[in-house]
C-alpha cells in the first residue's frame, strides 16, 4: 500500500510540475521554508473576495526567481529569520478582475483598512491598479520577513498592500526599529539580484528578468 501511495505522489508531482511553462517553478520545490500567504486567494485583501486565477495558496515563479529567493532565505536564516510570501507569478486573468473591481466605485467593502486616505477613482492614476502588472512575467514577488521560530511577522510600519504614502520605502515617520527592519528586507533582496519599488516596502522585481515582455496568464494551482 505505501508503494502504492509514493507511486501516486510522484505521478501527482510529475503533473503538477508539468502544468507550468518552461522557465517556471513552484517555489517551494526550490526552497520549501519559504513561508505563503496568498491574499489573493482568500478573503482578506483590497478587494475583499478571492481574486480570479488563484486557486491555491502555492507559490510559482520564474526558476531564475525562484533561486534567487533561495538566496535570500538562506542568508536570513542564518538569523533565525526568513521570508514570507504574499504574492508572486500573478495570471493576467487576476489583474483583470483587479481592474474591473477598480471601475466600480460603490464597491469600497475594505476602504477603511487597505486605502482609507484614497479616493478609489484615483487608483489608476496613482499606480496602485494597473491593466499590466509585473507580477504577470513570473518575476516579481510581494514579501516581508518572519521570525522563523514564532512565525511572526517583523514590523515594517504598515501593512501589506497598504495604498498609502506609509507603504512608500522612504517614508520617515517610523519608530527605529520599524527602518531597521525595512532596511534589512531592502538590503537582502538587492544584494541577491532584485530591485525594489519606491510606493510598496514588499514589491521587488528581478533584475535581468527572463520574461521582460511576457504577461502570462495560466492559473495558480
Amino acid at each position: 500500500m505505501k508503494w502504492i501511495l509514493s507511486l501516486f505522489l510522484l505521478i501527482s508531482l510529475g503533473i503538477q510540475s508539468q502544468n507550468l511553462p518552461e522557465g517556471f517553478s513552484y517555489i517551494n520545490d526550490v526552497s520549501p521554508t519559504i513561508q505563503s500567504e496568498l491574499r489573493y486567494c482568500y478573503n482578506n485583501n483590497f478587494m475583499g473576495v478571492a481574486v480570479n486565477g488563484y486557486e491555491e495558496n502555492t507559490l510559482i515563479a520564474t526558476t531564475a526567481t525562484a533561486k534567487a529567493l533561495k538566496k535570500v532565505q538562506d542568508e536570513l536564516a542564518l538569523k533565525k529569520l526568513g521570508l514570507k510570501i504574499y504574492d508572486a507569478y500573478r495570471p493576467q486573468t487576476a489583474v483583470n478582475h483587479f481592474v474591473k473591481w477598480a471601475r466600480v466605485m460603490s464597491d469600497t467593502i475594505m476602504k477603511k483598512q487597505y486605502y482609507p486616505e484614497v479616493n478609489k477613482r484615483h487608483l489608476f492614476k496613482k499606480g496602485y491598479i494597473s491593466s499590466k502588472s509585473g507580477h504577470s512575467r513570473g518575476s516579481t514577488v510581494d514579501l516581508t520577513i518572519i521570525n522563523l521560530e514564532t512565525g511572526e511577522e517583523l514590523d515594517m510600519g504598515s501593512p501589506y498592500d497598504f495604498f498609502g504614502v506609509s507603504s512608500h520605502i522612504t517614508y520617515e515617520n517610523l519608530s527605529d526599529h520599524q527602518k531597521e527592519n525595512r532596511q534589512l528586507l531592502q538590503t537582502v533582496m538587492k544584494k541577491h539580484g532584485f530591485r525594489s519599488y519606491s510606493k510598496e516596502w514588499w514589491h521587488f522585481t528581478l533584475r535581468g528578468e527572463p520574461f521582460p515582455k511576457t504577461f502570462f496568464d495560466f492559473p495558480v494551482k
